[in-house]
């Protein structure tokens, strides 16, 4: 009977394989894995359900759960992983650096816009994984050719996003834990600066922006229920009436449930819960409302007057005829 697993490889990349349970894999294991022309070494990161073939797009990711393409076989595993296995694959670590030295030479001799972010040696050298991140599209087909001529071997370059790169080189953020891209963050989701404000927050580009400089992913969690929270809420600068008297809104806090209202007659600030404080429409607003209304009907008067009948009867030009 066959099983799959989520395979993590040691330059962040995941991907689906196959292997038969007599082989008692375990999450934390490592294996040696036949993969397309070449053989691999990652980490059993658990047990997952047989990926469907509509469904597969990438072969491998720096992110998430990724399943082979349709048009390559799937990855199969072929022993756990050995002491010598083990061995080898420590030589590969360090082919892998020297490799990632070389190559970052030449993209200075060619001036790449292009930041290497790793190097991945497989396990029977047949291929040599660099990944890297960069503003835009870059041409790298002539760093290809000359790498595989100094390797001689298959290269692979592959570009990934800054929130990839984040999550592979890892960190700790503003609230002091380790990256949630690092730690357990599996799929990003799309995050605006709506979010942002139907939280309430400070809208400074250093407040809501992680390490990699895009909006932070956190902002996501806790936006359905803040959501909530904000339904029955009044906004700032709203009028309204507390037992204290009328004034107007100019903070609140969601999370409390509380409003600060600025009072009219003492310019005193009080905190009050939401349920003692009634929005109203101030009274000179409505005057004022009315005389507009009122101005706005004599102007109207005025126009039909205009253009209207003369209030005087026309001369008559046929002079000297009475």
């Amino acid at each position: 009977m066959e099983l799959y697993f989520e395979i993590l490889l040691d330059n962040g990349s995941k991907y689906v394989a196959a292997a038969e349970d007599s082989l008692n894999l375990n999450p934390g294991d490592y294996c040696v894995i036949k993969k397309d022309f070449y053989t691999d070494y990652g980490q059993v990161v658990k047990q997952v359900e047989k990926p469907d073939p509509q469904n597969q797009q990438n072969s491998e990711s720096s992110m998430g759960e990724t399943y082979v393409s349709k048009s390559q076989e799937t990855p199969h595993i072929q022993r756990k992983a050995t002491v010598v296995d083990q061995g080898k694959t420590n030589e590969n670590s360090m082919r892998a650096k020297s490799a990632l030295r070389t190559t970052q030479q030449f993209v200075e001799r060619l001036n790449l816009p292009m930041k290497l972010i790793n190097c991945h040696y497989a396990f029977d050298g047949k291929l040599i994984t660099i990944q890297f991140s960069a503003e835009g599209r870059v041409d790298f087909r002539e760093l290809v050719k000359q790498l595989s001529q100094e390797f001689n071997t298959r290269i692979e370059l592959r570009q990934i996003g800054v929130r990839d790169e984040t999550a592979i080189i890892g960190g700790i953020a503003m609230c002091g834990r380790p990256l949630c891209c690092a730690a357990f963050l599996k799929d990003f989701a799309s995050i605006n600066v709506k979010m942002a404000k139907e939280q309430d927050l400070s809208l400074t580009p250093s407040t809501i922006s992680g390490i990699c400089g895009r909006l932070k992913c956190c902002l996501k969690y806790e936006h359905e229920g803040y959501l909530e929270l904000e339904a029955g809420m009044p906004r700032r600068g709203d009028c309204c009436e507390c037992k204290e008297g009328r004034g107007r809104i100019i903070d609140r806090n969601l999370l409390t449930q509380k409003v600060v209202v600025q009072l009219d007659d003492t310019n005193r600030t009080v905190t009050c819960p939401k349920e003692e404080v009634t929005v109203i429409y101030p009274e000179k607003y409505k005057i004022q409302k009315k005389d507009r209304n009122e101005g706005g009907n004599n102007n109207r008067d005025r126009n039909n007057n205009h253009n209207g009948k003369h209030p005087h009867p026309p001369k008559n030009n046929n002079g000297g005829n009475d």
